[in-house]
């Protein structure tokens, strides 16, 4: 190979380097900055069709990555804030908002001396990183350092491309076997660079330097975006239901407008260059492409209209059996940390359905017919029932760890940050209150009934109130700590000082085995401590979501 040839080869993969680094800071800052606005536009903007489809267009003009908006959408259905249906039309405006990059790269990248806007860009850029780190100032200072090396990557890929064009010859006819391996070569550099961006580009720079003709830069786009639902397929391998659904329901929007528009191939890009010129637009095969990029999309979605609900019910039918296993996280999707706001939000829920079964385990365990229920299930039956309510907390407590590490990775705000230890208290509080109510049960197992001397009275008031109190926290929502909850919490403990005092009278008097009352004395005070716990959890869960609902109303003040 000549030095010639080297110069370009590297050129061209500088070029790329450039170009895709610059996506990805672009993407990260603004989505850093606009993490809160990412989910006031989503959640207010998605109550109809129209609304969800103009959001996932804006949104993704935006932030100018399909995939940010892809993300945050699953991360919305995740955490209950949007349903399947809402998703799926915010995910079809998404593939139409990402054609916004085609117009940037054919208008700006192209017609303007692409030095006088990129290098101001990355100074400017890089005086509000460094001069505000951690915050929305810096996050938009990594954004516009982002957009001024994507530029830098353009000019560098045009150059290069200028130059390949004098020496290769990339599959140009228009035969279908020359549409297919066209196609063929946007899929595979989507998957190898999984980026369509970077694929469009490539082939925006191809057709703008005559190494291919529009129809087949056109091809090359089709196949790019084809290529993305390889990225989804990956992300939602082993994700949690409704990610799976979601992604899935990107894959079949993909793959049928991608076939549609393979079939319409030469008529279409044969009606926009008619368009271009009735129009007086300059003769750019790069903006043709751009054209072709937009067209097709929306050309999706009009397909997509009749077919949404349909496409809705079935995939709700998919994918429901991994969803009931209670061990695993129904909230935490790995797709979600890459956007910090939402990866905290999904955090805080399933904390709070980890609370939940926490607290289900002390009412299991006040079931039992030894502490006055009335269960039909014979005690070991019970204690196989706690037992299992115990295992899913302990595995999902390891799923929080596991996830709050790969948080902690992210780049996110100081906020954020701070909120991650309160996030990890939560979870030791409920699997210590599991593990409390479990070592009750133990305690409690050679007794299937009361024994006699044990204080009937007192216990069934003790019972009565931690009932009273867990009505109120065995919801999976995260429900606010009103002052009615710490009042029932003063009550259960209340009653168990009252318990106590009689178990510990009736043990002096000689009514109860001095063993059978150390044990029942622990078991009611391992239930009591478990009732602490539980209360813990919930309080650190509404000042977390206070300080949230604080943040994104700053937030808002601020951008203001």
């Amino acid at each position: 190979m000549g030095d010639g040839a080297l110069t370009l080869l590297a050129g061209l993969l500088g070029g790329l380097g450039l170009f895709i680094m610059g996506m990805e800071l672009m993407t990260d800052g603004l989505r850093l900055a606009a993490g809160p606005a990412l989910e006031r536009i989503l959640t207010a903007s998605t109550r109809t069709r129209w609304r969800g489809l103009a959001a996932g267009i804006l949104v993704t003009a935006l932030v100018q990555s399909s995939s940010a908006v892809t993300v945050a959408t699953i991360g919305f259905v995740n955490a209950g804030l949007l349903n399947l249906g809402q998703a799926l039309w915010v995910l079809f405006g998404a593939n139409v908002g990402t054609t916004m990059t085609g117009w940037i790269v054919a208008l700006l990248g192209f017609g303007i001396k692409i030095d006088a806007l990129a290098l101001p860009l990355v100074g400017l850029g890089a005086g509000l990183r460094l001069s505000a780190p951690g915050t929305r100032r810096a996050a938009l200072g990594t954004a516009l350092v982002g957009f001024g090396l994507l530029f830098l990557g353009i000019d560098a890929l045009k150059e290069a491309f200028d130059g390949l064009a004098r020496r290769i010859e990339l599959p140009a006819g228009i035969g279908w076997t020359m549409v297919l391996a066209q196609l063929g070569i946007g899929l595979v550099l989507t998957v190898l660079m999984q980026s369509s961006s970077a694929s469009l580009t490539v082939a925006l720079s191809a057709a703008q330097a005559d190494l291919i003709s529009a129809q087949g830069a056109a091809a090359v786009v089709i196949g790019a975006n084809i290529g993305t639902t390889v990225t989804a397929v990956i992300a939602a391998m082993g994700a949690t239901a409704n990610a799976r659904r979601t992604a899935s329901g990107h894959v079949v929007f993909n793959i049928l407008t991608g076939v549609v528009a393979l079939l319409l191939l030469p008529w279409l890009v044969h009606g926009l260059l008619q368009i271009k010129a009735m129009l007086g637009l300059p003769p750019s095969p790069a903006l043709t492409v751009a054209m072709f990029h937009t067209t097709f999309n929306i050309l999706g979605v009009v397909l997509m209209w009749p077919l949404a609900d349909r496409l809705t019910a079935w995939l709700q039918r998919r994918f429901g059996q991994a969803e009931e296993d209670e061990a695993r996280p129904r909230h935490l999707d790995p797709t979600v940390v890459a956007v910090p706001v939402l990866a905290l939000d999904a955090l805080r829920r399933e904390l709070a359905r980890l609370r939940g079964l926490a607290a289900r385990a002390v009412r299991t365990v006040w079931d039992l017919p030894a502490l006055g229920g009335v269960a039909t299930d014979g005690q070991s039956d019970m204690r196989a029932r706690l037992s299992g309510i115990y295992r899913a907390v302990h595995g999902l407590t390891r799923a929080v760890a596991d996830f709050t590490v790969r948080l902690q990775r992210a780049e996110m705000s100081d906020d954020s940050a701070a909120r991650l230890p309160d996030m990890l208290r939560v979870a030791r509080y409920a699997e210590v209150a599991a593990e409390l109510t479990d070592e009750a049960a133990e305690l409690l197992a050679p007794w299937p009934m009361p024994p006699a001397g044990v204080p009937v009275l007192e216990l069934a008031v003790f019972r009565s109130r931690s009932l009273a109190l867990l009505a109120q926290l065995d919801d999976p929502a995260p429900a606010p700590v009103a002052p009615a909850i710490e009042a029932a919490l003063r009550e259960a403990e209340d009653a168990y000082a009252a318990l106590k005092a009689a178990l510990l009278r009736a043990g002096a008097e000689g009514r109860l085995a001095i063993e059978t009352m150390e044990a029942w004395l622990g078991a009611c005070s391992e239930l009591r401590r478990s009732l602490q716990q539980l209360v813990k959890a919930a309080v650190v869960l509404q000042r977390s979501a206070d300080t949230r609902a604080a943040g994104g109303g700053q937030a808002q003040a601020s951008a203001g």
